[in-house]
């Protein structure tokens, strides 16, 4: 039986990957995408998510969400993924429009419908989500499992100690935390290890395919800026690694234990607090992945390109 899911995404390079990589999956069944503003402002998530659907060829509901985190001013990163979000790759405009209720109500919606299988794959700051559990309660017994992208057990990539995802966000972070609906937390200690080197790009890149050419615009965005900023010779795509998780779970390697979001420190805002020696006595509240099995990633993702041939 195929695995229900939402989408709720910033779109972002590795998100695009991500997105092709779930549309690829025959386990999943795509239940929507949800937009948040995160990577870069929510009309141009928005606009990046109809496109990509379209140009996987596939179709769901695309649902409008958050502008804005629930307290704090937006911080994007086109630094990272350009002006536009995708980097250098121009999509071609699709047909689609979006669907007529916002994320929250859409992700209600789906639950519902779902009889409890559904689960939220989680690229972006955690926003709609959160306003979702505040507009809804009775919707932490109709979700499955919420697998995200964001956090870290050591050391941040937007502060010294928050990662991205979190960081825009952590209010929101903390609401989702606290909700009890069970969490995978793909975390930058496995995806920082889920590198593409250039060898296996050129590999990804001989496939022939529909969407060869985006994936590598995407990658070799990614790679220029890892190899200018962090000395690396490949592409990081952090978001992809949370939907391999939930198409082959194995594929990570993780542990449960309590995780706790700081949105009060004024140096250490957005911290995924993870209390790895258990000194808290606190009931587990995620599984927390520390690793990977980098070579199966890779094979998904050629695996992915070749099934859009």
């Amino acid at each position: 039986m195929k695995i229900p899911v939402i989408i709720d995404t910033d779109p972002g390079m590795d998100d695009a990957i991500a997105i092709f990589l779930a549309f690829s999956a025959e386990k999943l069944d795509i239940r929507a995408l949800t937009t948040v503003a995160g990577n870069i402002p929510i009309e141009k998530t928005t606009s990046n998510t109809l496109d990509l659907v379209s140009y996987t060829g596939k179709e769901t509901k695309v649902s409008k969400g958050a502008e804005r985190p629930l307290i704090r001013t937006l911080e994007t990163a086109e630094y990272v993924h350009g002006n536009t979000g995708l980097g250098t790759l121009e999509l071609p405009k699709g047909t689609m429009t979006v669907y007529n209720k916002k994320a929250w109500d859409t992700i209600y919606e789906e639950a519902q419908a779902c009889d409890g299988r559904l689960q939220l794959v989680c690229l972006g700051p955690l926003t709609n989500i959160a306003i979702t559990l505040t507009l809804y309660p009775d919707i932490k017994d109709k979700i499955e499992r919420i697998t995200l992208m964001g956090g870290s057990s050591y050391l941040g990539n937007t502060t010294p100690s928050a990662e991205f995802n979190i960081y825009v966000d952590a209010e929101a972070a903390d609401i989702v935390f606290k909700s009890g609906i069970p969490i995978t937390m793909v975390t930058l200690d496995a995806t920082n290890k889920s590198v593409v080197y250039e060898n296996e790009m050129k590999k990804i890149y001989s496939i022939e395919s529909k969407i060869t050419d985006a994936v590598k615009e995407l990658l070799d965005f990614n790679a220029s800026f890892r190899r200018k900023n962090e000395g690396l010779d490949g592409a990081i795509i952090h978001d992809a690694l949370a939907v391999a998780a939930v198409i082959e779970p194995t594929i990570i390697q993780k542990e449960s234990y309590y995780v706790a979001i700081e949105t009060a420190g004024k140096l250490t805002y957005g911290r995924t607090v993870i209390d790895m020696n258990r000194t808290t006595k606190n009931m587990s509240n995620a599984e927390v992945s520390l690793g990977l099995d980098r070579e199966r990633f890779i094979e998904m993702l050629e695996q992915m390109v070749r099934d859009y041939s």
